[in-house]
């Protein structure tokens, strides 16, 4: 429900950040569900979609959905440059104190926002799990093949994520600063903020069946190995961190 005095303020106090990529059936009812949750918060909320490069027509539906939405930014990438780009451009255009990432594909469920975003009283980031909501629809092969996959993770990186792949997301804006942009950064947004000292937990989210287009970011055979070349790189840069701490200051900051 679209609430003017809500969600036009300025300086928005919660950001949603949104990839797409050939989304254009389900991005006006996208938008339709987040508004009915940002009506329900009475929070001041801005949408910021980048248009990944899509060639079905989601930049002219974006455009129409704007129209008399001033809580509604989109942006469109010159060309498809794949997930992390596209969510990476969407975090760094947002403005609110408190970040919201999620699928443009509607299997994120809108409804899960108020309770990811109460988790960030005593947190930093607020992880998704959809671990029981496909404890009965997968196969044992790939409850095997996920197992191993977080046991390595857990192993390689101290990382005790049990659904890694889930991109639904609430973050306080601080624990994002500094984290490193490199291809497939968005398996490990957590982990690197918990590098950084950022309070990490997970919140069971649901997780629905797609009504509309295909998947366009699945991790296939390619996929899976650059992920495994990224973890790498990742526990590498854990190693080299450096955490430094001023203890005393004489003078003012710079305006």
């Amino acid at each position: 429900m679209y609430c003017p005095a809500i969600m036009a303020a300025p300086t928005p106090e919660i950001s949603f950040a949104i990839p797409c990529h050939n989304e254009a059936e389900n991005l006006p009812e996208l938008v339709r569900q987040i508004e009915a949750q940002i009506g329900a918060l009475a929070r001041a909320c801005e949408i910021v979609i980048v248009d990944d490069g899509s060639d079905d027509g989601s930049w002219a539906v974006l455009t129409e959905l704007s129209a008399g939405r001033p809580h509604l930014r989109a942006l469109r990438l010159a060309r498809n440059c794949g997930q992390s780009a596209a969510l990476y451009t969407a975090i760094q255009a947002t403005r609110g104190a408190f970040v919201i990432t999620m699928d443009a594909d509607l299997q994120n469920d809108p409804a899960d926002v108020p309770k990811l975003l109460a988790t960030l009283v005593d947190t930093d980031c607020a992880c998704g799990t959809r671990q029981a909501a496909r404890a009965k629809g997968d196969s044992w092969l790939k409850k095997t093949i996920s197992a191993a996959a977080n046991a390595v993770r857990r192993k390689v990186l101290g990382d005790a994520a049990t659904d890694a792949g889930c991109t639904y997301r609430a973050f306080r804006r601080e624990a994002f600063a500094g984290i490193p942009f490199f291809k497939g950064f968005h398996r490990f947004i957590p982990v690197l903020m918990a590098f950084n000292g950022a309070r990490v937990v997970e919140v069971p989210v649901g997780n629905r069946a797609r009504l509309h287009g295909q998947s366009h970011y699945g991790l296939g055979l390619l996929a899976r190995r650059a992920a495994v070349i990224d973890m790498i790189a990742v526990r590498w840069l854990k190693s080299r961190l450096v955490t430094m701490k001023v203890s005393e200051r004489i003078g003012s900051d710079p305006p």
